[in-house]
């Protein structure tokens, strides 16, 4: 469980489209203060899926090979196919002209509960649904589970957390470098997609495939 939810919280802050959307959140006026109910309403989404699924289990993973581990196996499996699927689209459209959201260019105009509901929209929730699969094995009787789940969420939203601190204690060097950030994240968008989406996807099957057999 451990190892799963490390790289799934890793593919989780390193989603690009999130990542540009929150950098030019945080370049806009009183951005500090916009990212950071940006990072909350993020943060919030997460804490909220573990929780759901760790009352609805109790805390105990369910036994190998019954309904309830069988469910969390297929979750993952689902997933992965689609990542795979989606990596492999967009893998094919990589090079072409594409236009940006007309909304990408209002993200300096938001407010704070503005940008806190971006967040809830621009959440991965394909990855976060193999996260919530992956909890399913949590078992609260050992205090490192805890430590796992905590350690999830911190790095799920550890890009935003860097930058938004960066930002504070840098505010002189912080916009220069988060506006060249934008277009560098901008102009590779489409590759780091499918990369992030082939590898997560093809190592969920294979996780998936292996637990079922």
């Amino acid at each position: 469980m451990v190892l799963d939810l490390l790289l799934i919280g890793l593919a989780i802050t390193l989603e690009p489209f999130p990542l540009v959307a929150f950098v030019l959140v945080l370049s806009a006026e009183r951005g500090v203060r916009k990212a950071l109910a940006f990072i909350l309403a993020w943060l919030a989404c997460l804490v909220g899926v573990i929780a759901a699924v760790l009352l609805l289990t109790g805390g105990h993973p369910p036994a190998h090979k019954t309904g309830g581990s069988t469910a969390a196996i297929i979750v993952k499996l689902v997933v992965g196919v689609g990542l795979i699927a989606y990596g492999e689209h967009k893998r094919r459209t990589v090079g072409r002209p594409r236009k940006a959201p007309k909304w990408v260019a209002r993200l300096h105009e938001l407010n704070g509960w503005t940008a806190a509901g971006l967040a809830v929209l621009l959440q991965p929730w394909g990855l976060v649904a193999a996260g919530a699969a992956t909890v399913v094995e949590a078992n609260l009787d050992h205090g490192a589970t805890y430590l796992t789940l905590v350690g999830f969420c911190l790095l799920a939203t550890a890009s935003q957390l860097t930058l938004e601190l960066y930002a504070v204690f840098s505010p002189r060097t912080a916009g220069p470098r988060l506006e060249r950030l934008s277009n560098w994240l901008d102009n590779h968008h489409d590759q780091a997609i499918v990369v992030l989406s082939l590898l997560i996807g093809f190592w969920l099957v294979g996780k998936s495939i292996s637990q079922l057999v």
